[in-house]
């Protein structure tokens, strides 16, 4: 007998995945959290129902999240994730040499489980450079104290735990943490299914900071294979001089023409973003 996971995304679109075997699956103090190995996708993390993390295409979106911020930034040292439990952004992080990681997760048993089933991803937590606190991001960016260059939110769809991280106190409270040339990059959801939420994410942030810039990628295992990103700058702008990489940097889906390209939107993005 087949087993298939189904996402149900809103009333009318549903994805369907084929499931090999189920790895392990619990129900958490904040979500329900499976571990599973897919037909097409290999082995993936699925928190309340959707995929969140899967091994064919996570470097996809764990590159952008995090190089598009950290290329922009001239020297970025002190780096903060929010989320990000099964560790893939602070592994992309970590290839910048100079970067210190905080990663604040709400979840420890997503960190638990995801270095425990999928180690291909979750493998940099024990590294030197890495602080790992789990707790509340909201609570951490309100108590901390601490300046950073570099804010990544690497939350899970703005359901259950995550809905305070796509909030605009929260982005202003992110402001108030980042050092005066400091900038933050979030995912942002689906441009097509989520146009509501991404205009209101853009439009926050463009209250807050004096550069807000919305960037695409592909992502095939989220709702519609097209996904959004947003930066959001006190001083550096993406499309500036940004750093190149290191020729060995070996990366499987960011460049320099891939980073600047992410920012060129299709017209009907850009008139939704100006919508009221």
């Amino acid at each position: 007998m087949d087993l298939w996971l189904v996402e149900s995304h809103t009333a009318g679109y549903s994805v369907n995945w084929k499931i090999k075997r189920t790895l392990h699956r619990e129900k958490t103090p904040f979500q329900e959290l499976a571990i599973v190995e897919t037909e097409e996708l290999g082995k993936a993390l699925v928190l309340d129902g959707v995929i969140q993390v899967a091994e064919a295409d996570e470097f996809i979106y764990h590159e952008m999240l995090a190089h598009v911020p950290l290329y922009t930034h001239p020297a970025p040292k002190e780096v903060l994730i929010i989320g990000g439990g099964d560790g893939g952004t602070m592994r992309e992080v970590l290839k910048h040499p100079e970067a210190h990681v905080d990663l604040v997760e709400i979840d420890r048993r997503v960190i638990e489980a995801t270095r425990k089933y999928m180690p291909e991803i979750g493998s940099p937590f024990d590294s030197p450079r890495v602080n790992v606190i789990v707790d509340d991001g909201i609570k951490y960016v309100r108590e901390c104290g601490k300046k950073y260059d570099v804010v990544l939110i690497d939350s899970s769809d703005p359901v259950g735990p995550a809905v305070g991280l796509f909030r605009r106190d929260f982005y202003r409270q992110v402001y108030q943490i980042l050092n005066e040339d400091g900038l933050m990059a979030a995912q942002t959801e689906s441009p097509f299914f989520h146009r509501a939420l991404l205009r209101e994410i853009y439009q926050s942030l463009s209250e807050i900071f004096p550069i807000t810039m919305v960037y695409l990628t592909a992502m095939p295992s989220y709702i519609a294979g097209f996904w959004s990103f947003t930066l959001a700058s006190k001083k550096h702008h993406p499309m500036g001089n940004i750093r190149l990489p290191a020729r060995e940097s070996g990366y499987r889906y960011y460049a320099p023409q891939v980073h600047r390209a992410a920012f060129v939107l299709p017209p009907f993005i850009e008139q939704m973003l100006k919508e009221k």
